[in-house]
């Protein structure tokens, strides 16, 4: 099951948790009111029989799939990539993955007061980032994830670094979440 939480602000390694002391959790109803990130657990057993992942697909228009698989072994410039992947940024178009194995962090900006919420995603974790949202990803100190990434129609994966406040994408993200 996700978890998340408010981060501290050190500088250590960032694959480490970074809670605050005492830590601040946000559950998941929070989650999705404070940042629009939407969740799902998947049965990693059944998911391709069972018609959760097939329906969530139809509805929310996901027409196109891969696997990415990052480690030090399996992803070519790892270190590079990951040093992109941690580089805050946004979309214009929904991040979307389902965690097949391994595990990772995602951080993402709560839209009121701009602090970082650190998401931990696990095998059967289906995450869905809104447009416009900024946020980051790493590893975390197991230095593995292997997920599905969705998206509608051809896949983009164009990140626009911070600041990109005058996007569209960005002032919808924010009207949405802000209203």
């Amino acid at each position: 099951m996700v978890s998340a939480w408010y981060m501290d602000d050190s500088d250590e390694d960032q694959r480490l948790d970074h809670q605050k002391n005492p830590p601040q959790p946000v559950d998941m109803k929070d989650l999705v009111t404070l940042t629009g990130v939407l969740y799902w657990k998947l049965n990693l057993d059944s998911y391709e029989e069972d018609g959760v992942l097939d329906q969530i697909k139809k509805d929310r228009g996901y027409t196109y799939e891969d696997v990415i698989e990052i480690s030090p072994e399996k992803l070519p410039n790892y270190e590079e990539k990951l040093k992109i992947f941690f580089s805050e940024h946004l979309h214009t178009d929904e991040e979307i993955r389902f965690v097949l194995s391994g595990s990772g962090f995602f951080d993402v900006r709560d839209a009121k007061n701009d602090s970082w919420i650190r998401i931990k995603v696990e095998a059967g974790d289906l995450l869905v980032l809104p447009a416009g949202i900024y946020h980051r990803f790493t590893l975390d100190s197991l230095n593995y994830i292997k997920a599905k990434r969705f998206f509608v129609g051809e896949p983009v994966w164009t990140p626009y670094n911070r600041p990109a406040d005058e996007m569209p994408a960005r002032r919808e993200y924010l009207s949405s979440v802000l209203a």
